[in-house]
């Protein structure tokens, strides 16, 4: 059988043109189909950073070597990037033209520089003069000047300016609009109550330039917005006397220094400016240089104003308690009877909050143990643990210091937890700690008791609200037992660490010894279906890429094994032929983030069931420590069971991911998206049945 795979930043660019899918889609409630616009923006710029950046890197090297880590030569790759993503826009600008009629028929226009009344001129230059000229620093351009830096994440003008009586020359400048100061949307006053008007910043801007150029006396202006996306990786040296969080620190400094990945424009900037844009930035045609419309940043059109016709939010799009807490008992006395499942955005987050909080307040209570990854702004998980260290509890918090972009508010939360008494980890070198896992530890009537939570998502309440997760609440002895060898490690990280967590029983750790168990458990579901029994796997992940899992999950297709698989975004597998079962594949993107990792094992019947925090990636799989959980309680089974085969239905809306389809493995459905509705009433009705 002749193996093939799916390149994965190509699968990649297949998912979010499903984002983008659901900002055309006309059934999507026209707020969120700006929303989703801001999404697609926003993914594609971390790609470019990223993963683009990786290619670009890789094509240093000799490609023979490294193609296979891509599945195909990465200037083949980068190649097909751009000419998806060139296609990719064209899509978003006709979308973005299409919303912005419905938003016509609504009273809701977006205004320039050019089509505003005379009350909302005289708005907009007070406006400029009070709240924005102070952040508006123009910088001159010359043939024989250098560039300037330019900010990674910022938006900028570029400006044509000249006098009537030059026939030819024209003078250039460049200012970053600053959305960061200011905010990037600005509601401009209508003589029509019935209607509301919009305005850009970076058009505040181009109407204000010949006050912002008054001392040069021109007469004309021309102002196009662009943007450069760098390389955003972060090369951390070895030097032996610096400790971690200053190279994280150094690391931050030099992703300034990043080259650019990709340069977009607008199409109707002057000529001369964009070529000398073009050779200043020592762009080539190998780069990616992106034509696109009026606007860009799109990113902040996730927080577009509130403007739109009243929106009731759907029954079904709004979280509910878990049965287990509405009867008033604490949480802590709740999950010593029995484990618990919380489904988020399905189930509130408060019994993960207030079981830190009961835990900080009791007496009984010694430590608490947690990792840390992604924490909301204003974080009420570190508020608890704040407080529990002030109550004398021993507190220790692992604080992953290399979380993508999240790196220079975990320094500062590191900061903020050591003066509390708090003990900070940073993890083992060369390997990212992306576990989520609790353990708090009590002494009472001469006994320790242990209990706690492992989580396949963030400790995040924010995201919890919009990312499908699912987070296990359990005072099981055997897990916690595991959770403590997992935190012994990351306390005194020894050269035989991985001998410690290969000790674990309830938990599937990475590095190495997840990927054994799984190969292990799919081994065992091909006996079964060679012997002509029920066999069957179910994966749900955010990316499917590693080769070796790939290719054993293609021996258990050829061998008969039914395999379905959820998976939101990256999914290299491709059908063959020669398989016995096809393998089923589908990717739901709806209003919810689907961030679960599930897998399930038919095993004779015993079907056993995994939550995990682990994708299946090689980077997750050898590079971090992740853990997966096995679920034994039979109604937390069922479940669990329950809501994939939800989600698994025909008649439920999903992108089917196949190659045959179409070059990016996706087809689109315009019925509108059941599963995460479907999800939301299984799961309330088990409340209301209680």
């Amino acid at each position: 059988m002749s193996i093939h795979f799916n390149p994965r930043d190509i699968t990649w660019l297949a998912f979010n043109e499903r984002v983008l899918q659901e900002a055309m889609d006309e059934n999507v409630p026209l707020h969120l189909r700006i929303r989703f616009l801001g999404i697609f923006s926003n993914n594609l710029d971390e790609f470019f950073r990223v993963r683009v950046a990786g290619l670009k890197r890789a094509m240093d090297f000799k490609e023979k070597v490294i193609a296979e880590s891509f599945y195909q030569p990465p200037s083949k790759i980068l190649q097909r990037i751009n000419e998806i993503v060139i296609r990719q826009q064209q899509n978003f600008d006709k979308t973005w033209k299409k919303i912005q009629n419905e938003m016509a028929d609504q009273n809701i226009f977006i205004k320039n520089a050019k089509n505003l009344t005379v009350l909302q001129k005289e708005f907009v230059r007070k406006y400029f003069d009070e709240v924005v000229e102070s952040n508006v620093i123009p910088i001159l351009l010359h043939e024989n000047t250098s560039m300037p830096y330019l900010r990674d994440k910022s938006l900028y003008l570029g400006v044509a300016m000249r006098k009537k009586d030059w026939q030819y020359q024209s003078n250039y400048a460049i200012i970053e609009i600053p959305s960061r100061f200011v905010g990037r949307f600005v509601l401009l006053p209508t003589e029509d109550p019935k209607e509301k008007n919009v305005m850009l910043l970076e058009d505040v801007i181009t109407f204000n330039l010949p006050h912002i150029f008054s001392y040069f006396g021109y007469d004309e202006f021309a102002a196009n917005a662009f943007k450069v996306t760098k390389d955003a990786e972060m090369d951390l040296d070895n030097d032996i006397k610096t400790n971690f969080a200053e190279k994280i620190e150094k690391g931050l400094k030099n992703r300034r220094k990043g080259k650019p990945t990709r340069f977009v424009f607008d199409k109707d900037m002057d000529k001369a400016l964009l070529e000398l844009l073009i050779r200043k930035l020592n762009l080539t045609k190998k780069d990616s240089i992106i034509p696109g419309g009026k606007i860009h940043n799109f990113k902040h059109f996730m927080d577009f104003p509130d403007v739109f016709e009243a929106y009731a939010r759907p029954v079904e799009r709004t979280s509910f308690s878990h049965q287990a807490f509405e009867h008033g008992e604490r949480v802590t006395d709740v999950i010593m009877k029995n484990d618990v499942l919380l489904t988020f955005p399905y189930h509130k987050y408060n019994p993960v909050i207030d079981l830190l909080r009961e835990a900080a307040m009791d007496p009984d209570v010694k430590s608490i143990q947690i990792t840390a990854y992604r924490l909301a702004s204003s974080s009420k998980i570190i508020n608890a643990l704040i407080y529990a260290a002030r109550n004398g509890k021993e507190v220790t918090v692992m604080l992953e210091l290399q979380a993508r972009f999240d790196e220079e508010s975990n320094l500062e939360w590191k900061e903020m937890l050591e003066p509390e008494g708090i003990t900070v980890l940073v993890g083992i070198p060369d390997k990212k700690v992306h576990a989520k896992l609790c353990v708090i530890k009590k002494r009472a009537h001469n006994k320790t008791i242990q209990y706690g939570f492992i989580s396949t998502g963030n400790f995040n309440e924010k995201t919890a609200r919009i990312y499908g997760d699912h987070l296990l609440m359990t005072a099981d002895r055997g897990i916690m037992a595991d959770i403590n060898k997992v935190f012994n490690v990351l306390k005194k990280p020894k050269e035989d660490y991985l001998a410690v967590l290969k000790t674990c029983k309830s938990l599937m750790v990475c590095p190495q010894f997840m990927r054994e168990k799984i190969v292990h458990h799919i081994d065992k579901e091909i006996e079964e279906a060679k012997a002509g029994r029920r066999a069957e796997i179910i994966v749900k992940a955010n990316s499917v890429s590693d080769r070796a899992l790939i290719t054993k999950l293609y021996d258990a297709a050829l061998a008969g094994v039914v395999i379905k698989t959820i998976v939101r975004g990256i999914y290299c597998a491709v059908n063959q032929k020669e398989f016995k079962e096809k393998i089923k594949g589908i990717s739901i993107v709806d209003e919810y983030l689907e961030h679960a990792r599930v897998m399930y094992f038919y095993n004779k019947g015993a079907e056993d069931m995994y939550i995990s925090s682990a994708d299946w990636m090689t980077r997750n799989l050898d590079y971090r420590i992740e853990a997966a959980v096995k679920i034994t309680d039979k109604e937390l089974k069922k479940e669990l069971k329950d809501i994939l085969d939800i989600q698994l239905r025909d008649n439920v809306k999903a992108r089917i991911l196949d190659k045959k389809l179409s070059n990016e493995y996706v087809r689109n459905d315009k019925q509108e998206c059941r599963s995460q509705i479907e999800t939301y009433k299984y799961l309330k009705a088990k409340t209301s049945t209680k």
